[in-house]
């Protein structure tokens, strides 16, 4: 007697039944997503998660999440895609990543008047993380021993512990790094050494094809047209760059 057949996981099939999409985002990641002075949430994301709801035709709800539940929330399909994320072997492991769809890199900030020039230098130091975030396993994997690694739950906490004196130095990403350098606070902050070149992916659950697929054709057709350069443009203040799209070791 033959076994029924086993139906599938089709996440995109079931979106497009919901007529709805749940994306996880950060809140506070410009100029990714962020809220503006309408109290609405702006940002290359925020443009991003409304490019997939019109490319697969459904209405996007934006779910916040932080660096240590966003695998969680999409392992627990409260929501199906992530977006800044970036690769990792390990993170790999968990769920399935998309082409790259901007540029990112993780650097430590210091003040200017702070040597440092290498992990070396990280010695003896306080380094103010996100907790859960590529910099914070990167930072985990470069400092030295005797590197005082303090955690936080969100780039806010980060960014005022550092900015208050609370921490020597931060790890976080160019975009990040580039907001904080912009508020010219009196220690002079200056991006110190580059730990990692990591471009943004979007996640999506382990064998999820369907979906998957139809990002990379959306991300693929606004390389083409130039829409996703216009909101790199808009957002980071450059165009996209093809070689910033490339894992170091892809």
């Amino acid at each position: 007697m033959a076994l029924p057949c086993m139906a599938q996981p089709d996440e995109l099939a079931d979106i497009k039944k919901a007529g709805s999409v749940n994306i996880g985002i950060f809140e506070d990641l410009p100029p990714f997503s962020s809220v503006g002075s309408d109290m609405k949430l702006q940002g290359y994301d925020i443009d991003m998660a409304n490019a997939i709801g019109t490319a697969l035709g459904v209405k996007v709800n934006l779910v916040p999440v932080t660096g240590k539940t966003r695998i969680a929330a999409l392992q627990a399909k409260k929501v199906s895609v992530l977006l800044s994320l970036g690769y990792s072997k390990e993170r790999a492991k968990a769920l399935d990543f998309t082409e790259s769809y901007a540029p990112y890199y993780v650097a430590i900030l210091g003040p200017k008047a702070m040597a440092i020039t290498g992990p070396a230098d990280l010695k003896g130091k306080s380094v103010g993380a996100n907790r859960g975030t590529l910099d914070d396993t990167m930072l985990t994997e470069a400092a030295p021993p005797g590197t005082d690694i303090k955690r936080f739950d969100s780039y806010n906490g980060v960014i005022s512990a550092f900015l208050a004196g609370q921490v020597d130095t931060i790890v976080v990403g160019n975009d990040v790094g580039g907001a904080v350098i912009a508020r010219k606070p009196p220690i002079e902050p200056e991006q110190k050494f580059v730990l990692l070149s990591s471009p943004n992916h979007m996640g999506v659950n382990l064998g999820e094809t369907g979906l998957k697929t139809a990002l990379n054709d959306m991300i693929a057709k606004m390389l083409a047209d130039g829409s996703l350069n216009k909101i790199s443009v808009q957002w980071l203040q450059k165009p996209i760059d093809p070689k910033d799209l490339v894992e170091p070791n892809g």
